[in-house]
């Protein structure tokens, strides 16, 4: 059974030099009572992995501001400038990667995969420094996958055990992200007793959640 805490107890289990795996696309299933908590704390040095990193003081834009963030992991980091002003200033390393290379990255590390080939990439600088294989006359680039110390995720409904179920576009990385943490960590709307959600609208079964929280909710 999923333990039920609140978003300050959440942050709590992030340490200094983590690596966080982070859902949502723009702001759209993002953990954002987490990430805001999160920004109240003194967590430094994170490596974050997520589409992108909010927007300009939103989300985990903020934490970009207050320069908490040392990597960040994505594929989508120009529709927040200050991401882009702190990566040419040397305050922020960005690795780049294809969308669908990045969700499969990810898909991997939740699946015990230590990589994978993919075409995405060849002939772009995207494949400087990456091992390159020829697969049937085709040229593949070599992905490694990905997994973190802790996932922030955003679900729309949780039942007592942890089973998660999703709110149309919002669901996104979410899925994903909590198979591929050591400790993952739900926000949703509403916790539910068991039996409430019918089990064909499970699409996170609860033994990958450790710990859930409600938006908004912050002692």
């Amino acid at each position: 059974m999923a333990k039920i805490i609140d978003a300050k107890e959440a942050v709590a289990l992030i340490k200094d030099g983590d690596c966080l795996m982070v859902g949502g696309f723009g702001l759209v299933g993002c953990p954002l009572t987490i990430v805001n908590e999160l920004s109240q704390s003194h967590a430094k040095d994170l490596t974050i992995i997520s589409n992108n990193l909010g927007e300009p003081g939103k989300g985990l834009g903020v934490l970009v501001l207050q320069k908490r963030v040392r990597k960040a992991i994505g594929s989508y980091f120009t529709s927040n400038p200050d991401v882009v002003q702190a990566n040419q200033k040397g305050e922020l390393e960005i690795q780049l990667l294809p969308q669908g290379t990045l969700a499969e990255a990810i898909r991997a590390g939740g699946a015990g995969i230590g990589g994978f080939y993919t075409p995405t990439g060849v002939g772009t600088k995207l494949a400087e420094g990456k091992e390159r294989k020829l697969i049937n006359g085709k040229e593949y680039l070599f992905e490694p996958s990905l997994r973190a110390d802790v996932a922030l995720i955003r679900a729309f409904k949780a039942d007592r055990l942890g089973n998660l179920i999703y709110r149309k576009s919002s669901r996104n990385f979410n899925p994903m992200m909590a198979t591929a943490a050591a400790t993952v960590i739900a926000e949703v709307d509403e916790i539910v007793d068991v039996g409430a959600l019918s089990a064909e609208e499970i699409v996170t079964p609860h033994l990958f959640v450790d710990y859930l929280t409600v938006k908004g909710e912050c002692r």
